[in-house]
């Protein structure tokens, strides 16, 4: 083998080697990126609001209109407002793929689609009345994806499907 031979060899080589350290690399930022993204998630749902509002999630009832709900909800219904801002936020970030449609739904899946059961009827009342239809429109929208989601999947609670999970 000539000089040049062993050069262009030599070459090729590092180009493939760089390559493939550029995918690995590729490959950790995103796993980095995700796990971010989740603990970024759990922070936003770890304050005395929000935890307000999940107590009111849990006992409002269905098909309430606009007043009835804010009758329900009274004083607290900022803290109601605080999940939509955060379920809101996650719904356009699902969109864009910057979080996961299977992190979402296995951290909230079921209270966003409890969320947009029980409180549809205020935002589709504040879009007629404002004039604005996108008013909770990436709530509904994450929520009609994680129903697609469950209908196609039929999962089963973690308590279940992993009962039998070693360490």
């Amino acid at each position: 083998m000539d000089f040049s031979t062993i050069l262009e060899l030599i070459t090729t080589v590092s180009v493939m080697a760089a390559g493939i350290f550029a995918g690995v690399q590729i490959i950790q930022f995103k796993k980095q990126r995700a796990r971010e993204s989740a603990i970024q998630m759990l922070r936003s749902t770890q304050t005395p609001e929000f935890m307000d509002a999940v107590h009111i999630l849990l006992n409002v009832p269905e098909n309430l209109s606009k007043k009835q709900i804010e009758d329900f909800v009274g004083d607290k219904m900022n803290s109601v407002l605080v999940m939509f801002g955060a379920f809101e936020s996650i719904g356009y970030l699902v969109f864009r793929h910057d979080i996961s449609l299977e992190l979402v739904a296995n951290f909230f899946g079921g209270a966003i689609v409890m969320f947009w059961k029980k409180f549809k009827n205020y935002f589709i009342e504040l879009r007629t009345t404002s004039k604005r239809e996108n008013y909770g429109e990436w709530v509904q929208w994450l929520s009609d994806q994680l129903e697609k989601r469950n209908s196609k999947l039929q999962t089963k609670p973690a308590h279940i499907e992993y009962e039998n999970w070693k360490e």
